[in-house]
């Protein structure tokens, strides 16, 4: 106790140099670290918040397809003509390919006198075809009326053939399972063609297959 009062030193200086021996590094590093960690935080943040902000990516949709034109659509399909012994007889459209007995199906079926062995069930459709059903005792597969032989026309006397090469577009649609169309159809070839030669060469002619020539056969000449 002597000792201490002679240098000046009291127990209350000592407990202040004490304090100021203390090192403040460590509190200064902590400080330090809690500051870079709020500013590492703030900037996760913000990134954060930008991603979320950020729309949804849109998936581009493909437009609806258009629906078939009405073109298409009549591209790929005939209309005939169907008379003669059958329920419904009127014009009707079938698609491409159909054959004379879907023809006569559509026309509600051939009638009970309907004699279906004249006529090839089997032969395709074409456009503006006339599909003629005959009936039970009708002259061989209904000759042309008087019109188709008369004088000065090119074509032979009632009951008689229609001549190819002469005939007109009456003589011509007269004829069973020939319409409009089909006759103009062998009056184009006729042009361009010239004359006909042989009764084989209708088998040229769009719409008119060998069905179609046979029944033709004894009906016209050349």
């Amino acid at each position: 106790m002597a000792l201490t009062r002679r240098k000046g030193i009291t127990p209350r200086n000592s407990f202040r140099g004490t304090l100021c021996l203390v090192p403040e590094l460590p509190f200064e590093l902590s400080r330090r670290r809690i500051l870079v960690a709020v500013g590492c935080l703030a900037v996760l943040l913000f990134i954060g918040s930008k991603l979320l902000a950020r729309p949804p990516a849109t998936v581009p949709v493909a437009p609806p397809a258009a629906p078939p034109t009405e073109t298409a659509a009549a591209a790929t399909a005939v209309v005939v003509d169907v008379v003669g012994a059958v329920h419904r007889p009127g014009l009707y459209r079938l698609e491409q390919g159909a054959r004379i007995a879907d023809a006569v199906s559509r026309a509600g079926g051939a009638t009970p006198k309907a004699d279906l062995a004249l006529i090839n069930l089997a032969a395709p459709l074409a456009d503006g075809e006339q599909v003629v059903v005959p009936q039970r005792g009708t002259a061989a597969f209904g000759a042309p009326t008087a019109a188709a032989g008369s004088s000065g026309s090119g074509g032979a006397p009632s009951g008689g053939p229609v001549h190819l090469s002469t005939a007109t577009l009456e003589q011509l649609d007269s004829l069973p399972g020939i319409g409009p169309v089909t006759a103009q159809k062998i009056l184009d070839y006729r042009q361009k063609h010239g004359a006909f030669t042989s009764v084989d060469e209708l088998d040229a002619v769009p719409g008119i297959g060998p069905a179609r020539l046979d029944q033709l056969e004894d009906l016209v000449a050349p």
